[in-house]
């Protein structure tokens, strides 16, 4: 049995298969229409390769379906394990607060956080 690659390479190629039986070619047909490699065409409907943006555009262009249908409803945890769990709008709001406090800081007179002595803290 094939190793999955991930959830979303495995529901990718799901959708893929789908949409190329639904048209009633091969997968020899689609990678001739796709100009993506026989080997990859498989590997993809399997499962086990994660297709790149350019290689999902071609196959949804040979299979006349949207890009992305394709990869719809997925998200970054569907790829596997994130080192970051955090969003561009997280980092946006964090960085965003920390702009206003330094700001907050300056007009009260009060030297930044990092320049603050420990008596300044405790007073």
């Amino acid at each position: 049995m094939p190793r999955f690659h991930s959830s979303a390479a495995r529901v990718i190629g799901d959708r893929v298969r789908s949409a190329r039986r639904a048209q009633g070619i091969s997968m020899d047909d689609l990678s001739d229409l796709s100009e993506v490699s026989l080997t990859s065409v498989g590997k993809i409907e399997r499962g086990t390769q994660s297709p790149s943006a350019e290689t999902l555009v071609r196959i949804a262009t040979a299979l006349d379906i949207d890009p992305g249908s394709l990869i719809s409803g997925l998200l970054a945890d569907d790829y596997g394990q994130r080192s970051h769990l955090f969003t561009a709008r997280d980092f946006i709001r964090e960085q965003q607060a920390r702009e206003r406090a330094a700001r907050e800081q300056r007009l009260s007179g009060q030297p930044p956080q990092a320049d603050r002595t420990p008596e300044d803290l405790a007073g």
